[in-house]
Formats: structure tokens, C-alpha cells, sequence
């Protein structure tokens, strides 16, 4: 698969039939108080259509399996064809045996400004750098589909993380947003902590929180949270020496609503231990680890 991939991957992404992607492009212009110009809604309609008719990877995907993305982008501020926005970023995958979905990433990059004429055509190549629009974009269907690829196959993901880190080493003396030193919410921040070796043993936990977990409650629902608890005592070895880390914050700001609800059933003796640990390991999230019941 990996040679194939990297043959796929070495052409212009071309247009072609929907393939691994089901996006949904939402444009709110409200701030602007430009609603009215059509520019918003070309923009929602050809951004949705480069997406969801690129072939991403070499795989093809009932619909049912697809990955549902959702890009919500807040237009600040429009100046001829300067767009200064934000983005949030969020996507899910099915859960086996079930009819729900887990979410995969639940992300606000605040740092989304970009040029665009409305009928632009909206190409990638993944030798060069194009626009900073299609390069975000594009950087966030990667890191999605690592992430995806990580639940199902332990550093599944691999491929896809160092497309996306290819995408932001062109970028980064040219867009904004991928400055490193921007602070730990930097889109390259986020990128090299899923292809460090330092972080190993989150992504062996990431799949071990969905595959030995999720995908076996309907099989054996104590099992099941038995290796989710474990998985999150490994990401919590891992924050011990990495406080600030940018991926196992976007791990739990997707994951605080489900992980509730894991624990809000079932056997209780366990659950002030996990209670315990989730505060330490994300205090953000204190309100919804404090309706655990323990």
C-alpha cells in the first residue's frame, strides 16, 4: 500500500469521482457585513467540490465508510480578494457494529487568512506550494485521514501525517498560520508531534482506544472500556513529560463528550481512578470528568 500511495501521491491530486471524503463546507460572512456578495457561496460550493471529487488516497470507500468532515470557516474581515478568517475543523469515523460515529478531531485553527477570487480554480500539487488556502485545507484532509488510518491499524496513519508534514514544510515561509514559533497551537506543531518518535506511544494508545476498544463494545462492553482505561493511563504516562502538547490537547477537546459518556454507565469501582487521572491530564475538561460518578 505504500508504495502505491507514494505513486498517487507524487501527481497533481486530480479531479475525479468522490472517493475517501464526505465534507461538508459551511461560510459565515456575518462579520464582514458583506453577506449579500456571491463570492461567499462560490467559495462554499467549489471549496466542497475540491474536496470531496480529489482522490486523496488510492482507496475507494462505500459511502458508508467515508470520512465525514466538516469545515466551518468564519470570515472576519474581506478586502478585495483578502480573506482573514477562522477555521474549525471537525471529523468523525463509524463505530463498529453500531450506527454512531467517534469524533476524530474537534480543532479552531484561528490563524486562517487567505487569498481568493471567486471562480478561482482550486488545484493542489503536492510538489509546490499553491495558495495558502488549499494548502490548509488540503494539510487538514491529511492529518484527518492519518488520524482515521491510526484507529483502524496501529501507525496506519503514517502516509497521510508525512503528506501533511510535506504540505507544511512548503507552506511555512509563505502562509500564515504555520509558524512554529507561533505558539503550540501552530499547524506544524501539531504535525510533527504525530510523525515524532517521542509520540509512539500516543498514537499505539490512539488505537487501542478505538479498535480494542470502541469497535468491541457491542461484543463485550467491559472489555471494551477496560482497554479504553488503559489507553488513556498510557496518554497519561505520555503528558507527564509533554504538558503542553499540542496533540493530546486536540485528543480530548474531540473525545471529552464521549469518554463522559463511557464512563457514566456500567460498573462504577473503577471510575475515580479514571476521574483522577482525566483531571490531571486535562483540566480544561474538569466539568464534564466531574459528572463522572465515582
Amino acid at each position: 500500500m505504500k508504495n502505491l500511495f507514494i505513486i498517487a501521491f507524487c501527481f497533481v491530486v486530480q479531479i475525479g469521482f468522490s472517493q475517501e471524503i464526505n465534507a461538508e463546507v459551511t461560510i459565515d460572512a456575518k462579520q464582514t457585513g458583506q453577506t449579500q456578495l456571491s463570492v461567499f457561496k462560490t467559495l462554499e460550493t467549489e471549496l466542497t467540490e475540491f474536496i470531496n471529487r480529489n482522490s486523496w488516497t488510492n482507496q475507494h470507500l462505500e459511502s458508508h465508510q467515508k470520512i465525514d468532515i466538516s469545515f466551518f470557516i468564519m470570515v472576519q474581515d474581506l478586502k478585495e480578494n483578502n480573506f482573514r478568517a477562522t477555521l474549525q475543523i471537525q471529523a468523525s469515523r463509524p463505530i463498529f457494529g453500531t450506527d454512531q460515529v467517534s469524533s476524530l478531531i474537534n480543532y479552531k485553527d484561528s490563524d486562517f487568512n487567505f487569498q481568493y477570487n471567486e471562480y478561482q480554480a482550486l488545484n493542489f500539487s503536492s510538489t509546490s506550494y499553491q495558495n495558502n488556502l488549499v494548502s490548509t485545507i488540503s494539510y487538514y484532509v491529511y492529518a484527518i485521514l492519518g488520524l482515521d488510518a491510526d484507529s483502524f491499524e496501529e501507525e496506519g496513519g503514517t502516509d497521510y501525517y508525512e503528506a501533511a508534514n510535506q504540505i507544511a514544510n512548503f507552506s511555512q515561509q509563505r502562509g500564515t498560520g504555520w509558524d512554529a514559533s507561533s505558539g503550540n497551537n501552530s499547524r506544524i506543531n501539531l504535525i510533527r508531534e504525530l510523525i515524532s518518535a517521542n509520540y509512539a506511544n500516543f498514537r499505539s494508545a490512539y488505537y487501542r482506544y478505538h479498535r480494542q476498544g470502541l469497535d468491541q463494545f457491542y461484543m463485550d462492553s467491559e472489555k471494551a472500556k477496560s482497554e479504553i482505561t488503559e489507553s488513556l493511563k498510557e496518554i497519561s504516562a505520555l503528558s507527564k513529560s509533554r504538558s503542553s502538547s499540542t496533540v493530546i490537547r486536540g485528543f480530548f477537546d474531540a473525545k471529552a463528550n464521549e469518554i463522559l459518556q463511557i464512563y457514566s454507565g456500567g460498573n462504577d469501582e473503577n471510575h475515580t481512578e479514571i476521574k483522577k487521572l482525566l483531571l490531571s491530564i486535562s483540566p480544561v475538561h474538569s466539568r464534564s470528568w466531574r459528572q463522572i460518578k465515582s
